[in-house]
């Protein structure tokens, strides 16, 4: 796992250190679920505005090392749920449910898992694969398989946005997106060896923790 988030850098900048102090309290947050949500989510905007000035500054190194961190499991810790929905019920904050992320980028294409857990038991899990854009840090994704208790079933273009959508898993936008031959997608922010950030096609800015090699892991086969 590739760690320069902080950076060691030759020549001093004026992001590096912020970087690391948003860092820090977002740490605190994936191990407690104790901090102030309106403090969880002011770094996260502070983050995603000075990761964006890095990979500017350092357009070789920063998404070739987001890349590299982003391959693992992930579980979900913190949302602040699409724009959509926030405008119905309000901002989501801590995520109850064990809802994991895993990413393979050893493979040709790159694949991507999404489920919801009860303990070490997938309830529901879609498969698929995705693209990374490194000019931007972009993930675009779809699923073709779906899951459900054990039970594997293959899906239709559009049928997994269509279910996220329904469940309030996804954002509806993805529906808009398949119907216009696009892919879902979200503007990652950071990875590192304990975190992921991004924000979603819906809007929404999210943190995960990621899942140790002890703990459930995603299953690609």
């Amino acid at each position: 796992i590739i760690s320069r988030l902080s950076g060691d850098t030759q020549t001093a900048n004026d992001y590096d250190a912020p970087i690391q102090e948003s860092l820090e309290l977002l740490y605190r947050t994936a191990e407690t679920k104790a901090e102030d949500p309106d403090e969880v989510f002011l770094a996260l905007s502070d983050l995603e505005k000075l990761m964006k000035k890095k990979r500017k500054a350092e357009p070789s190194t920063t998404p070739a090392d987001m890349l590299a961190n982003l391959d693992g499991n992930w579980r979900l810790v913190f949302t602040t749920g699409t724009a959509e929905k926030q405008k119905k019920s309000g901002k989501v904050n801590y995520f109850p449910l064990n809802a994991q992320q895993g990413f393979d980028t050893s493979t040709n294409p790159m694949k991507i898992s999404n489920g919801i857990y009860l303990g070490d038991f997938a309830v529901l899990k879609f498969f698929g694969d995705f693209d990374f854009n490194q000019s931007n840090c972009k993930v675009e994704f779809d699923f073709d398989e779906i899951v459900v208790l054990g039970f594997k079933i293959a899906l239709p273009k559009g049928k997994a946005a269509e279910i996220g959508s329904t469940l309030e898993l996804g954002s509806s936008n993805n529906v808009d997106l398949i119907e216009n031959d696009k892919r879902p997608f979200f503007n990652w922010i950071s990875a590192d060896e304990q975190i992921a950030t991004a924000r979603g096609g819906g809007g929404g800015l999210a943190l995960w923790k990621r899942v140790v090699e002890d703990d459930e892991v995603a299953d690609f086969e």
